[in-house]
């Protein structure tokens, strides 16, 4: 059986630490967790005259997470919170190859700034700092580990995350101060926090198009391990 070629994005670091120069970077799990599931991971540098190729020659993307915020000027906003932190050429490479796999119809995971990029590359707005926004929050920027859960979400009945996992509730790790605020009309809810968060979304029209809020590459539950499973299955055709 062929074993899907599967294109995550990397981040991008300035001079200092593992060089003195510009480097790239990915935790290693995304590429596991994707291998695990059948797939072949491939990691892509933010080259911009290439995402035409890139597009051509993978079967599906993982849009991975990161230190760092969409720039709010993406989605309309006037002004930007002092708590966003922008890595522009990293954004602007994203949402070029996340179109460029939206106008394919090839298979999209959105993870944690992933599932926000999508939302964007769509016509969403984000809540540029959770605390400001939303009474009573949970901790979404967990003070414990990332391979714990930090909360639960709820996911919503019919939808093509339910089917995949086949729960209505998950535990699930958090590490984001953003979220999705209004949704574009391509997109539907699909998980959400118990403080109202929105913590999932998909676009059941297409392929595979699923962003989660999470980081299911950790497989802290049964339900991480299906994610990437059926994502990886769809990447097959």
């Amino acid at each position: 059986m062929k074993q899907p070629i599967i294109g995550i994005t990397a981040d991008s670091e300035e001079p200092g630490g593992y060089s003195k120069y510009p480097w790239y970077a990915l935790r290693q799990n995304y590429c596991s967790a994707v291998r695990e599931a059948g797939g072949v991971p491939v990691v892509l540098p933010h080259e911009l005259s290439l995402v035409a190729e890139y597009a051509a020659m993978i079967d599906g993307i993982v849009v991975s997470g990161g230190n760092f915020d969409v720039d709010p000027k993406l989605f309309g906003a006037a002004e930007r919170h002092p708590k966003v932190t922008l890595k522009e050429g990293r954004t602007d490479f994203e949402l070029a190859i996340t179109r460029a796999m939206l106008a394919a119809n090839k298979p999209i995971l959105g993870i944690c700034g992933g599932q926000q990029l999508l939302a964007v590359a769509l016509g969403g707005t984000l809540i540029q700092h959770i605390p400001d926004e939303v009474n009573n929050p949970l901790a979404h920027e967990q003070p414990n580990p990332r391979h714990q859960a930090g909360h639960d979400v709820t996911v919503k009945e019919g939808t093509v995350l339910h089917r995949v996992v086949g729960e209505t509730k998950l535990p699930v790790n958090s590490a984001h101060h953003q979220a999705v605020k209004n949704m574009p009309k391509e997109l539907m809810v699909d998980a959400v926090a118990p403080d109202g968060v929105i913590e999932g979304v998909e676009d059941p029209s297409r392929k595979f198009c699923i962003g989660v809020q999470w980081h299911p590459e950790f497989h802290i539950s049964p339900a991480d391990v299906k994610l990437f499973a059926a994502f990886v299955e769809a990447c097959r055709s």
